[in-house]
């Protein structure tokens, strides 16, 4: 087994039945009502001019289209699941330092134990209930907030612009990871 490191996080490259890559095809994808702009993309990006029924690997739609598209079309294959809660889980977890409610986390946990089957549906419900109260309350406090920050928003306009790309690219290169099959696990060190 190998294990990398992403921020606190340690993410298990395994093999065997679930390294396999995640698929979908392009019927699955069509049935879920892609936007015009990026439907064409892809298929120019295939040389096709129609949907069929030919297993097409995530990392293709990553490459061709990138990684909003790429998430979008996890819709398309919901017996990834579990894969695709604990990536949104893990990208949480990458701005978990900006949360001071408590509820946010137990949030994050609810999900994580939801889809490595520990909680069920109710327990995963009255925590997301619990992580939008948060939201709700935090959303209050913030406005006021907000017209002062405005004022010195624009000076940081474009440090913000840069770590946003970064935290995109670490974003892309976990995904392409996840449907590449390696990375089945995410766990917190301190859950070790």
């Amino acid at each position: 087994m190998t294990t990398s490191r992403f921020d606190g996080y340690v993410l298990r490259d395994t093999y065997g039945w679930e390294s396999e890559m995640k698929y979908t095809t392009l019927n699955k994808i069509r049935a879920c009502h892609p936007c015009e702009e990026g439907w064409a993309k892809l298929l120019q990006h295939l040389g096709k001019t129609k949907a069929d029924d030919e297993p097409l690997a995530f990392e293709v739609i990553l490459d061709s289209n990138g990684l909003d598209d790429a998430l979008w079309c996890a819709r398309s294959a919901p017996e990834y699941s579990r894969e695709w809660r604990l990536f949104a889980v893990w990208c949480a977890r990458q701005v978990s330092h900006l949360n001071t409610d408590p509820r946010v986390e137990a949030a994050l946990v609810a999900a994580e134990d939801y889809a490595n089957g520990r909680v069920d549906d109710a327990q995963r419900a009255a925590a997301g209930d619990a992580a939008w109260a948060a939201a709700r309350a935090a959303a209050g406090a913030a406005a006021g907030a907000a017209a002062w920050a405005a004022a010195g928003a624009a000076a940081g306009d474009a440090a913000w612009a840069a770590a946003g790309a970064a935290a995109r690219n670490q974003q892309a290169e976990v995904f392409r990871w996840v449907v590449n099959g390696g990375l089945t696990k995410f766990e917190s060190e301190a859950g070790q």
